[in-house]
């Protein structure tokens, strides 16, 4: 591999939005017992944001009130397109400061830069903000994440050569996908020597659960090897790569990515085809390829659950579980706030970083699901 920032990083990193739960809040017991795992296993990398909801305050408890400050790097993010003040965005920078109890970041994102939202961080002056705070020690390497084409993220990159990585989606299924152009902002990326950390690995979870057919393919192969594990292995053996986030959110998953990257192994030359096998299918697949971020769920006006429900369809359309997909339907879509009750206002098309036609999906789901 050749020389890049971030490198001696572990290959691991704990992303903490999908934390797990208990009652509304986080379950921060669970959460404890994660982290120390995580770090036990000499990984160090933590993953918030000013949006992810208690995350920051829930990293506090679990992490930085328990551990010296030198045992761990944090990163965590700043959103100007929820901010409706250029005052409004800065402060983030400083609650963020409080709630985590932080001292100051390790590493700092400007939070999913895409084509309808990009321009507000100039307004705003965040580019220069954050170059201050780095200058005052209360950030170390400062960069942003990404959610739109190779086009814009060529331009971004031009024009701020200063930042010191980008955060990206990247994944075997979304390699080829022209809307969320992994390998292209991959490419460019790297033709601007710039560090990588990947996000969605595990696209949501749903490569853990793949279609039949993928399982089937990467069960003969090696009965014993997560679905998830082939995900996270296939990003983490790219170059230029600092660290993979998987939005682990228990125990069990916090213990099936430790047992495969503590030692990491890049994907060898039969693995790579096995993945390329999977790509071909996955072209195939007639699954909402939703990440389950939640970003359309927070201004939908009916309060849809728009990602358990495309869940729920995709028990049918994946891996053809239509009793299951009814049955996941009921239990998350109640009276009001089913798909069928979608009013086509746009807001959720709008926040989603994978660019998906929601208000189409849902009109699908309410045909499969509501007969």
């Amino acid at each position: 591999m050749s020389d890049y920032f971030g490198k001696d990083v572990p290959k691991l990193g704990f992303g903490l939005m999908r934390l797990p739960k208990k009652g509304i809040g986080k379950d921060i017991e669970e959460t404890k017992k994660m982290v120390d795992l995580f770090l036990d296993a000499g990984f160090t990398y933590f993953d918030t944001a000013f949006v992810y909801p208690g995350s920051e305050a829930a990293t506090k408890k679990a992490l930085t009130d328990r551990y010296p400050r030198e045992a761990y790097t944090l990163a965590t993010k700043l959103n100007a397109f929820l901010a409706p003040t250029e005052k409004a965005a800065k402060k983030q920078f400083y609650t963020s400061i409080e709630r985590t109890g932080a001292g100051y970041f390790d590493y700092y994102l400007l939070h999913s830069l895409m084509e309808n939202n990009y321009k507000r961080y100039e307004k705003f002056h965040i580019w220069d903000f954050v170059k201050e705070q780095k200058e005052k020690g209360l950030i170390k390497h400062f960069g942003f994440s990404f959610h739109s084409g190779p086009e814009l993220l060529d331009c971004l990159l031009t024009e701020h050569p200063e930042v010191d990585f980008i955060q990206l989606q990247i994944n075997y299924a979304d390699w080829e996908n022209r809307s969320v152009a992994a390998r292209a902002n991959y490419e460019v990326a790297r033709k601007h020597d710039k560090s990588i950390v990947v996000m969605e690995p595990v696209k949501g979870g749903t490569l853990a659960n793949p279609p039949a057919e993928v399982k089937k393919l990467f069960k003969e192969y090696h009965p014993d090897m997560s679905y998830a594990s082939w995900a996270i292995r296939f990003v983490a053996s790219l170059d230029g790569i600092i660290t993979v986030l998987s939005g682990m959110s228990d125990v069990e998953q916090m213990e099936d990515n430790i047992s495969y990257m503590k030692d990491f192994q890049p994907l060898n030359a039969e693995e790579q085809k096995i993945i390329q096998q999977a790509q071909r299918i996955l072209g195939k697949s007639s699954t909402i390829p939703c990440t389950a971020c939640h970003y359309c769920t927070e201004g939908c006006p009916k309060q849809i659950p728009i990602p358990e429900i495309f869940s729920a369809a995709n028990k049918q359309f994946g891996n053809g579980q239509m009793a299951e997909a009814v049955q996941h339907y009921q239990e998350t879509a109640s009276e009001g706030h089913r798909a069928s009750d979608c009013v086509a206002c746009g807001q959720c098309e709008r926040a989603c970083p994978q660019h998906l036609p929601v208000i189409k999906h849902l009109k699908q789901c309410a045909e499969l699901l509501e007969k």
